[in-house]
């Protein structure tokens, strides 16, 4: 039986190395032996050129200032919409993961229409304050990281509200009553505790700001980064030159990921209690009603563009 079980498994396993090795591994191989088909010259050619230089850095500073502006945006939302109770909260919950269900270049054209140039709000600014040009130009690093969190916090947001639910509330109510202040509580236990959760989501957001396009080559304004750097050597036929950076951009997610693994595990924290969590329950009807509005309004800037593309398919 033993026999005929183990022939069972590889029958069932072998379609899946087979898929594994034509979409996965062939065509990394692929490209990195073409980088090498010339030698080291593709190589060389790239680290004598300073734009592909100034694109592999760019491409790494945005990466890691979208996580920052994301983790900012995404951690203190799942606090707010994860460990308090209030009126409209779950819809508010599904409201804020709308960007995670819509493609990137959709969420890239509709921030074009809300806060390009000629805008909805820009104008709308440039109108209340009676100004002869755009307040503001939506174009460079900035405007980049800007469009990444926005789009991105909702892997943030998801990340750390699963880790959330799981969260065993007696551990915090432990720290408590040895005296622990709210900010201790968070910083020497909630925290940590979440850095599993957190990594995750940090990896999940470096990853796809590294490889992102859309936003870099609408709102980049002439800035180099390393995928519109690979599309623009195709197109001028440097095939060996596009198959280096693809290869460097390959090795820098791989940095990327041994980063985060190791910010995961530089701490192990177990938990063996056997609590659940909870959610703290807002008593006050004022400050029932206050804490919805508040969190309706957040999420609503949040989706902001995402509903902007609904308005504009109908004009």
């Amino acid at each position: 039986m033993s026999g005929t079980d183990g022939r069972r498994s590889w029958m069932l396993a072998a379609p899946v190395f087979v898929l594994l090795l034509w979409a996965v591994v062939y065509p990394n191989i692929a490209v990195i032996a073409g980088s090498f088909e010339d030698g080291l010259g593709h190589w060389r050619e790239f680290l004598a050129s300073p734009s592909d230089l100034e694109a592999l850095k760019t491409s790494i500073v945005i990466s890691f200032a979208s996580v920052a502006a994301s983790v900012v945006i995404g951690v203190p939302l799942a606090f707010l919409l994860g460990r308090f109770e209030f009126p409209g909260r779950r819809i508010l919950r599904a409201v804020a993961t709308l960007p995670a269900a819509l493609p990137p270049l959709v969420g890239v054209i509709a921030f074009l229409f809300l806060y390009g140039e000629s805008g909805v709000v820009t104008r709308a600014v440039q109108r209340a304050f009676g100004m002869a040009d755009a307040p503001w130009r939506l174009t460079g690093v900035w405007a980049i990281v800007f469009v990444h969190a926005y789009t991105m916090y909702v892997y943030v947001f998801l990340f750390v509200s699963a880790g959330l639910e799981r969260f065993d509330t007696t551990l915090d109510e432990a720290a408590a009553g040895l005296g622990a202040s709210s900010w201790q509580r968070l910083r020497r236990v909630t925290l940590p505790l979440l850095t599993p959760a957190l990594a995750g989501s940090m990896l999940l957001v470096f990853m796809t700001s590294l490889g992102s396009f859309s936003a870099p080559y609408i709102f980049g304004g002439g800035i180099r980064v390393l995928s519109t750097q690979i599309v623009a050597s195709k197109l001028n036929g440097s095939m060996g030159l596009a198959y280096v950076e693809t290869t460097v951009l390959a090795l820098s997610a791989i940095a990327g990921l041994l980063l985060f693994r190791w910010l995961e595990g530089k701490r192990k924290y177990t938990s063996s209690g056997k609590g659940s969590a909870t959610r703290h329950v807002i008593k006050s009807r004022r400050a029932q009603i206050l804490t919805m509005v508040l969190s309706a309004i957040v999420v609503v800037i949040l989706v902001m563009p995402h509903l902007m593309v609904i308005l504009v398919s109908f004009a």
